[in-house]
């Protein structure tokens, strides 16, 4: 396929595609689905090899949220039965950091609900962080508190944060129809300030929100544009109780799809699957670490994730390996220009320049990303579907054979018991199709766990 063989060669050299291209490659047919990650895999093995980072979220505060952002399990007024607590000690996240720590995360990833943090929240952050590297000195800190107000990120800096996450989450176009209480431009000002402040910037995106092929292409053009150190890829989990919980647009084919285009469009970049993976890519994650170079170890902020253990099988089953704490994430060509996260092999924060400046400030504006790493904070994830737990409770190809069976068994005549058996079986297919396509319409909240484990709850955390 020509259009895959440009992509590539553009990749290598770090070229931006075009729209057409990046839209060309959403539309690809399912047939098509594993040159297109064939092919986007060449990029990411060229620039990050056979690594995979991981990052281990903490929730410090959960619900009591005064924004309206419609895929959001913690808006104002939602009724999800999610957990809601306000701010944890310090020593409580840095204990719930240690879990995912042990179970390799190079990366931590502290997160608050709200519009965004107070003067005082910073303080409490900042305390958090310090208890956090009194144990763990090497580890990444990346915080996710919301919209930041004039000299907050040289605050969190100051204070020991690596990195600063914020999520467009989808167009300029679009964004009205998810959040009315804030603004998309809110958003990109929080990614500059964090820009400016040397953080190392991370902003993201949300798939599968109803947003259009358009939408998709246009909200990566601009995370290229703002250049984030990473840049996380969010599968929306439609939670009961959200406006949006009837939103079950992604198959595993158009996931990997999304993930190929941003890796075209971002070469270089850390891309992280964060939420939802364990729903919509199901049992194909395994081929979306082909496409990302870094996922989240564990439970989300309010869905349940995969078991830790699970995942680390799945990396070392699929050919990756862990990326060590002592291990640079980025490209060789990004760490020599003094970007990113692990970038400096015991220099200064994440992020930092030798000449103070903000970070993507290199006179010709680099591509998305053009420094490496960054946390992927906010996210929503979920519980991958259990053979056999639709609606119906079926196993496993449990739809047709045994009505058939006893059919065979039954009849007086083996020709008539053969045609009754092809007539059931084939019933039972059309059944299965309609049941299927139905499934399909209906909200798949049997795939959505909320979150009963870890921060703020007397289980243990899933790492």
């Amino acid at each position: 396929m020509n259009l895959l063989n440009t992509l590539v060669d553009k990749g290598l050299r770090r070229e931006t595609p075009t729209r057409e291209e990046a839209l060309a490659v959403l539309a690809t047919s399912d047939d098509d689905v594993l040159d297109v990650v064939a092919a986007a895999g060449r990029v990411r093995r060229h620039w990050f090899g056979r690594r995979v980072k991981l990052n281990y979220l903490v929730n410090l505060k959960s619900g009591l949220c005064p924004e309206d952002c419609s895929y959001c399990s913690q808006r104002l007024g939602s009724d999800t039965g999610i957990l809601k607590y306000s701010w944890l000690k310090p020593e409580e996240a840095s204990k719930a950091a240690a879990a995912g720590l042990a179970g390799g995360a190079k990366r931590v990833c502290l997160v608050a609900s709200g519009r965004g943090p107070t003067d005082r929240d910073v303080e409490r952050v900042a305390g958090t962080i310090a208890a956090i590297k009194e144990r763990h000195e090497d580890v990444e800190v990346c915080a996710c508190l919301g919209l930041l107000s004039e000299g907050q990120a040289e605050r969190l800096r100051a204070a020991g944060a690596d990195a600063y996450n914020h999520n467009l989450n989808t167009s300029e176009a679009t964004y009205g129809d998810i959040t009315t209480t804030h603004t998309y431009a809110d958003r990109v000002d929080t990614v500059r300030k964090a820009h400016a402040a040397g953080l190392s910037a991370c902003s993201g995106l949300i798939a599968g929100m109803g947003e259009s092929d358009e939408d998709l292409v246009d909200v990566v053009f601009a995370l290229r544009a703002l250049d984030p150190d990473s840049v996380p890829v969010n599968f929306l989990i439609p939670v009961e109780g959200t406006p949006l919980a009837a939103e079950w647009n992604l198959t595993p084919q158009r996931c990997l799809r999304i993930l190929a285009m941003v890796r075209f469009v971002c070469p270089d970049v850390e891309v992280r699957i964060a939420g939802g993976r364990e729903v919509h890519l199901r049992t194909l994650q395994p081929l979306a670490l082909h496409l990302a170079n870094s996922i989240f170890l564990g439970d989300y902020l309010t869905t349940e994730g995969q078991a830790g253990r699970a995942d680390l099988e799945m990396i070392a089953d699929a050919g990756f390996e862990v990326e060590g704490a002592d291990e640079v994430t980025l490209p060789a060509h990004r760490a020599a220009a003094g970007g990113g996260c692990g970038a400096h092999e015991g220099a200064g924060a994440c992020g930092s320049h030798g000449d103070g400046g903000a970070c993507g400030s290199h006179g010709d504006g680099g591509a998305c990303g053009s420094h490496g790493d960054g946390g992927a904070c906010g996210s929503h994830g979920g519980e991958g579907a259990e053979c056999g737990t639709e609606a119906g409770g079926a196993g496993c190809g449990g739809h047709a054979g045994a009505a058939g069976s006893t059919a065979a068994e039954s009849a007086a005549a083996g020709a008539d018991a053969a045609r009754t058996d092809a007539a059931r079986t084939d019933a039972a297919r059309t059944d299965a199709a309609r049941t299927d396509a139905a499934r399909t319409d209906a909200a798949r909240t049997d795939l959505v766990a909320v979150r009963r484990r870890g921060a703020g709850t007397d289980l243990a955390p899933n790492a």
